[in-house]
């Protein structure tokens, strides 16, 4: 059985943190193939690597220096396996208690149930109104989102909207989580 821990990310394991956010940034690439810097929008600075063979980093420091964002680790049987970025921007414009801004786990744990049994310990651990937002390309992410969200016992108004303007490209998913 897997054990799956989720922990606020303290401010000596950013190095790990952005060291993940590099294999992120190029499993999230794949999205990008084909599409001009004008379609990137927000992620083109992130779209090509840089001559040292690196993604840019990812502006993380607001993630220790700003209320209402929070870094989170996921581990699975003790070994870093993932992270969660977690703010109060919502792709829709309306109130949010919390927005899923990234989630990554690892390949080798996909498949396997970590990114569910993770994502519904965050949701666990911070009841209220939730958003992701989920880039149209990324028809995976689409559907594991759908599944987390429905799966999880306490969810309830899953509400899904298709968005297109200059902001945001995708669907949005809204729902609540209650204890």
């Amino acid at each position: 059985m897997t054990d799956i821990a989720i922990a606020r990310a303290a401010p000596g394991e950013k190095n790990a943190l952005q060291n993940m956010m590099q294999l992120y940034v190029h499993d999230f690439s794949e999205q990008w193939a084909g599409l001009s810097g004008r379609e990137l929008g927000r992620n083109a600075p992130f779209a090509e690597l840089g001559a040292d063979g690196r993604f840019p980093d990812y502006p993380l420091d607001a993630y220790w220096a700003e209320e209402g964002r929070l870094p989170l680790l996921i581990r699975s049987n003790g070994r870093l396996a993932g992270f969660a970025l977690l703010n109060k921007h919502a792709h829709s414009g309306r109130p949010v208690d919390q927005s899923m801004a990234e989630f990554f786990v690892l390949r080798r744990y996909r498949r396997g149930g970590v990114g569910t049994k993770a994502a519904h310990a965050i949701f666990t651990a911070h009841p209220g109104q939730w958003e992701a937002a989920v880039a149209r390309r990324n028809m995976g992410a689409l559907v594991f989102w759908r599944n987390a969200v429905a799966s999880h016992p306490g969810a309830r108004g899953l509400e899904e909207t298709d968005v297109k303007n200059d902001a945001w490209d995708g669907a949005i998913l809204r729902f609540r989580i209650v204890t």
